[in-house]
């Protein structure tokens, strides 16, 4: 049987929200994201790149999981819509070799981190 190319790859990301409406609010706004409904509780998303989900209810995990990093060609401009869209910076933009990045938390309280190599 032949690989698939997606074999061993991250296919797909599922937060678990308080609110779906107020998790699509704040992505939208933040990162431009698009959504498809399947009811009232799950609402999928997709980056343009990536899709995921926002599950209604359960245990969030914002200590402790993975560190979900997105990219951005304008750190601070994008840095600037997360607070305006209710983001809270929890570590402020900093070098690395290779570019910049800065830490948040969303609404529900996972912490993500946008990077930039400009």
């Amino acid at each position: 049987m032949a690989k698939s190319s997606n074999d061993k790859c991250i296919d797909y990301i599922e937060f678990s929200v308080g609110d779906i409406a107020r998790s699509r609010d704040f992505y939208g706004t933040a990162f431009g994201w698009s959504f498809k409904d399947y009811g009232p509780s799950y609402c999928e998303f997709s980056d343009g790149r990536l899709t995921g989900g926002f599950a209604l209810g359960g245990q969030n995990k914002a200590a402790g999981g993975p560190l979900v990093i997105l990219y951005a060609d304008k750190l601070d401009e994008t840095r600037h819509r997360v607070e305006e869209a209710g983001g809270k910076i929890v570590k402020p933009a900093y070098s690395f070799p290779g570019g910049r990045r800065f830490h948040f938390s969303d609404p529900d309280g996972y912490e993500l981190a946008v990077w930039s190599d400009k």
